[in-house]
């Protein structure tokens, strides 16, 4: 069988093989949550979770470098007496504490991101009152 016969074969059988698949939500989604789809914000678990990627935070920043000056060490002691695994653990340490800041800047992220969160919302549910109450519904709903 020639390129060109191959070729067409499997063209046709692609193109046979095609179909189209919209995705969509199901009528019923299921799974919980309010009938109405409406966000929902918990302000006392979005506070813990805030709290935790805080904490996580401090200790990562202490705990993650506890042993880079020992590696350190380590691995320039090994590159002295000419061990290959000296540079590999070199490389190793700067591997580990760019990974470390990496996670470390992830939870800031996390915990100052929840904050502003909460912050915002409670400043949109202030104004929302406000603003309801000072408007021309108001009289109609007394």
């Amino acid at each position: 069988m020639s390129f060109d016969e191959e070729w067409s074969t499997a063209r046709a059988t692609a193109a046979a093989n095609v179909s189209m698949r919209l995705n969509h939500v199901p009528a019923d989604p299921g799974g919980g949550g309010t009938a109405g789809g409406d966000l929902e914000l918990n302000q006392d678990h979005i506070g813990a979770i805030g709290s935790e990627a805080y904490k996580l935070h401090s200790r990562l920043q202490t705990d993650g470098k506890h042993a880079a000056t020992a590696t350190g060490e380590a691995a320039g002691a090994l590159t002295k007496e000419s061990f290959a695994s000296g540079a590999a653990l070199l490389k190793l340490n700067t591997t580990w504490e760019s990974q470390v800041k990496t996670l470390v800047a992830a939870c800031a992220n996390i915990s100052n991101g929840l904050n502003y969160s909460l912050k915002s919302h409670a400043r949109d549910e202030q104004q929302l009152h406000a603003d309801f109450t000072t408007s021309a519904i108001d009289k109609y709903l007394k």
